[in-house]
């Protein structure tokens, strides 16, 4: 059961300031800093004390002298919702920090800001923030089959803006945790399950699935354990096991949210880490002037998309900017940079199935899968007709084009393919550019129009007369 289907992303912000410039100013930062930042401004503590009575928010900062308070005695006041016991709290100050480091701990302060640092510098802290202090929001997976329990508990998850989904046995957290790694639409961020079940598998069982069957790493999917027992062994053996982190019944709230944030902030780094190292392989594979794959990833991946199944039949070509130098020479490298920016982008929308790739300089190879004949020399025709109709800064661009249908040649490696597409291109730059030559085999490299007929088994006309070209 789905005790809630969604959680907003929007992270909504109170700025609490005496300074009408000062609350404009950090606002816009904050906004700027934050992802989906809404931020709602004040001027004194009575007035941040009723908003946040009203509704919650995900994150308060406070000047240290407020007209009608002290910024300290506010953050206590604060500390006194429910509804905002964990919510970060920073204070902004200019001359306070032995006080604040000698009774922020007291008061609940999160962080604080020196503000002599200027505004400049409260961008870079409130990023930094950011980062370090991701906000209490995932979605669990709560697994308990006492009603009274689950009762109790899933409030507390919900009013800290939590997502619970609430299931009773262990066998239907397996199933869901299983469909997540297979692929489903749940998404997971933390596991919460009582160690005593009814059914066959325990909590204990399901810890072991999670690790040993479905393989989550305690970073991957963090796993809270609620035991009512004070055995150290047990306590030892959910370690063991897995267990991120255990609470023992009966349940103090706030100890139980103290620990799911924790895990939840290992979850967040976690699928940041992830992110990161995601986009760093990407860019280690992008050619970062056009946009399309570099050699690197031709190299590391060529080969294993030419053997793919799923890609046959598969066409190799290679493609030149004819008298790109030219170009370089009288235009300069900044308009040479253009077009080869604008070529890239033409593969793309093209040929969106494709792989576009930069082999240096002004070549690039397409690898481009399931065209049957017909359709793969009519897409290389309007390819060559559209270049050669783009005419970027009136400078008149063609290109020439070498290609090989690969299916023909089943036993040979992208490797061979490519030189086998680089002939055909020589012959294309040695009859006369601005047109397209096909590889048959390693003695056969004839223009297409010749190539046509052979290929698709069409009458022997020109191809830009066949039908669909």
């Amino acid at each position: 059961m789905n005790h809630k289907e969604s959680h907003s992303i929007t992270n909504r912000i109170l700025m609490v300031d005496r300074s009408a410039v000062s609350r404009e100013l950090l606002a816009r930062m904050m906004r700027t800093g934050i992802k989906n930042a809404e931020v709602l401004t004040c001027k004194t503590g009575a007035e941040a004390l009723a908003l946040i009575h009203e509704s919650h928010f995900d994150l308060i900062a406070t000047a240290l002298m407020l007209p009608d308070m002290d910024g300290l005695d506010l953050c206590q006041q604060i500390r006194q919702f429910k509804s905002h016991r964990y919510t970060p709290v920073v204070v902004i100050s200019g001359d306070a920090d032995t006080r604040l480091l000698k009774e922020g701990y007291a008061a609940g302060v999160t962080d604080y800001f020196d503000k002599s640092q200027g505004y400049p510098a409260f961008s870079k802290f409130i990023s930094e923030f950011d980062q370090r202090n991701q906000w209490l929001v995932g979605h669990l997976l709560y697994v308990e089959d006492s009603k009274t329990a689950a009762a109790l508990t899933i409030p507390v998850l919900e009013k800290n803006g939590l997502q619970v989904t609430h299931v009773t046995s262990a066998e239907e957290a397996y199933n869901l945790l299983n469909g997540m790694r297979q692929g489903s639409d749940n998404n997971f961020d933390l596991v919460v399950s009582d160690f005593y079940l009814e059914f066959d598998m325990t909590g204990g069982d399901l810890l072991h699935a999670i690790r040993a069957r479905m393989h989550y790493s305690r970073q991957e999917l963090p796993v809270l354990m609620i035991t009512g027992s004070d055995d150290t062994d047990t306590q030892v053996e959910l370690f063991h096991a897995g267990a991120n982190d255990f609470i023992a019944k009966p349940i103090v709230d706030e100890i139980m949210m103290a620990r799911i944030r924790s895990l939840l902030l290992i979850k967040h780094q976690y699928d940041t880490l992830q992110t990161q190292a995601k986009d760093m392989e990407k860019i280690s594979v992008t050619d970062t002037l056009t946009g399309v794959f570099n050699r690197r990833f031709l190299m590391d991946n060529g080969e294993e998309l030419r053997q793919d199944a799923q890609n046959q039949p598969m066409w190799v070509t290679i493609i030149d900017i004819d008298h790109f130098k030219q170009i370089n020479d009288t235009q300069g490298h900044l308009i040479g940079d253009h077009v080869l920016v604008g070529l890239g982008k033409l593969f793309k929308n093209l040929f969106p199935e494709a792989t576009p790739i930069r082999f240096g300089g002004e070549e690039f190879v397409l690898l481009f899968p399931k065209y049957e004949p017909k359709e793969a020399l009519a897409r290389l025709e309007r390819l060559r007709a559209m270049v050669e109709g783009l005419n970027p800064f009136k400078i008149p661009i063609t290109i020439s084009i070498g290609a090989i249908d690969a299916s023909n040649h089943p036993q040979k490696s992208l490797n061979e393919l490519i030189k086998l597409a680089d002939l055909a291109l020589y012959g294309a730059k040695e009859n006369g550019r601005n047109r397209i030559y096909i590889a048959l085999d390693d003695e056969h490299i004839i223009p297409i129009e010749e190539a046509a007929p052979l290929i698709i088994d069409a009458p022997q006309i020109p191809l830009r007369q066949i039908k669909g070209v």
